[in-house]
């Protein structure tokens, strides 16, 4: 069934081409014999490699290296449980990937479990070792505590990911303007609450919402808080050289403030906890939601889809309202890299072979693969550029699921992104923001993560846990009123002391010094 899926797709996307590939020939083959190499590959959107993926028959072909599926724990969503489960069986095969991988090569690489890649890099994988050498503190953030790189990880391309968006037309009809500010944001916020902007004559509108409540959390930024230090919720950041924790901030705690106090007037989703997912599609669907912060080209999108239903609806960009103390920011970004890529495992008897395959990916010819899909069944080249078929970009698809499903877009694979394959299929209300985005300076620096040693990971493994767990508590009691942050802040802060959170900081900052000099 699912071979026959696959090959139903390739035929109702494209009129297959006599005209052969640009790699259609050898110089890509690392061997001369077929070589199986076999392949532990986790994440929670396709919890197991298939050898049937188009991609994958591509690379085949084109490297002669034939991955063989050899997935443990692919009845499972969780990439941790799987990974736990293959260590458990004590057979680790030669190629690793998994969401996360990160943490495990950081812990299990220098004991042996997966092979330092330094050498192999510097010795057979011409493509890594450019891009390194041009990124050196891509390089430094993949460094393991021993100072070796254990895995290859999946590399976003582009700047922007998130944006402030805010129903335009309902500005039009009440006759505000775009806000500005913190405090004409919350006018605004209130208006769509008070005035009734959807015509119904009903109270009924959801000023803001999210469809993950962490993106509530981030508002703290406009009143000088932080609530993460990079495209991971709750992360450490980087101030002066100096690691903190966002939830411990004198700027977080007048956010949460205020956020509190938006909850109880009505400002914000009173589901915005248990929505979830759907919310965004519910809300704006229903003519309810009046503002978010979520995805440029999926929220875009959603201009197209209702524009014939809701009559003048308008769903764009603005940019990051000026916070309390005079800043826009913009805390979510693209990182440029992910905890998520593939390792080679440490009795792996061909780790020559494998490293020039992980370099495959990151030849021209492999990057179009990985981003776009087969040429001549996704796409063609065109002036240059690799160039989506119109029956792939317009068939009421998410272009997204269609690449998973043909093996491209994999992010338990190591591969550098092109962000041109998004640019396609983002419509010009996207553009559009993402132009108005790029006129400021709004987005702010990215904490890139850090390699404990083993006694630093012995003292986050022991408090971390709990400590994060009782700030998000906390953090969930405030907003909702069943307790109050100002009352408690000075008793919150000495009581994460008492949890070790300050022992946490501490060897998270011992730990970055070492790995970026600072």
């Amino acid at each position: 069934m699912r071979i026959a899926k696959l090959t139903a797709v390739a035929l109702a996307t494209s009129a297959l081409t006599s005209v052969a590939p640009a790699w259609a020939d050898d110089h890509h083959k690392i061997t001369e014999e077929p070589l199986e190499l076999t392949v532990h590959m986790h994440h929670k959107r396709y919890t197991k490699y298939d050898e049937e993926w188009p991609v994958e028959q591509a690379a085949r072909e084109m490297t002669n290296i034939h991955l063989k599926n050899v997935t443990v724990g692919s009845n499972s969503t969780s990439s941790e449980e799987a990974f736990n489960l293959l260590l458990a069986s004590g057979k680790i095969p030669d190629i690793v990937g998994t969401s996360r991988i990160k943490d495990f090569v950081f812990q299990y690489g220098p004991q042996g479990a997966f092979l330092p890649l330094n050498d192999l890099i510097d010795e057979h994988a011409p493509n890594l070792k450019a891009y390194f050498d041009e990124r050196p503190e891509v390089k430094a953030a993949l460094s393991a505590a021993d100072g070796n790189l254990y895995y290859i990880p999946y590399l976003p391309d582009g700047k922007y990911g998130r944006a402030f968006f805010i129903r335009y037309d309902w500005l039009d009809k009440l006759g505000l303007e775009v806000p500005n500010t913190v405090e004409e944001y919350e006018a605004v916020l209130r208006a769509f609450k008070e005035q009734d902007p959807n015509g119904n004559g009903v109270a009924d509108e959801v000023p803001y919402f999210a469809r993950q409540w962490e993106e509530l959390i981030r508002l703290v930024t406009l009143w000088g808080g932080r609530s993460s230090g990079s495209d991971t919720y709750h992360d450490f950041y980087v101030e002066d050289a100096t690691i903190k924790y966002p939830y411990m901030g004198e700027g977080y705690k007048e956010g949460i403030k205020n956020l509190a106090r938006w909850y109880e007037e009505g400002l914000v989703d009173a589901e915005i906890f248990t929505r979830g997912s759907s919310s965004r599609e519910f809300l704006l669907s229903e003519n309810l939601g009046g503002a978010t912060h979520d995805w440029f080209a999926s929220t875009a999108g959603y201009n197209s889809s209702l524009q014939d239903s809701i009559e003048g609806f308008t769903f764009k960009a603005m940019v990051p309202p000026e916070n309390v103390n005079g800043d826009r920011i913009e805390e979510h970004r693209r990182i440029p890299i992910k905890p998520d890529g593939w390792a080679i495992g440490g009795t792996n008897k061909h780790p020559v072979e494998t490293i020039k395959y992980f370099d495959f990916w990151f030849t021209e010819e492999g990057r179009n693969l990985v981003n776009f899909g087969v040429e001549g069944e996704f796409w063609d080249m065109v002036d240059g550029k690799p160039t989506f078929k119109e029956e792939v970009l317009n068939n009421g698809r998410p272009m997204n699921s269609q690449l998973y499903e043909v093996g491209a877009q994999l992010h338990a694979r190591g591969y550098f992104q092109n962000y041109e394959y998004e640019k396609q299929w983002s419509n010009e209300y996207a553009l559009e923001g993402i132009a108005l985005y790029d006129e400021g300076d709004y987005l702010i620096d990215q904490f890139l993560g850090v390699a404990l040693n083993a006694d630093e990971q012995k003292v986050y493994d022991r408090y971390f846990s709990q400590a994060r767990t009782y700030m998000l508590e906390k953090q969930q009691a405030w907003i909702l009123g069943s307790s109050d942050v100002e009352a408690e802040w000075d008793a919150y802060l000495a009581e994460l002391d008492d949890m070790g959170m300050n022992k946490v900081l501490e060897v998270m900052q011992s730990a970055y010094e070492r790995q970026y000099g600072g």
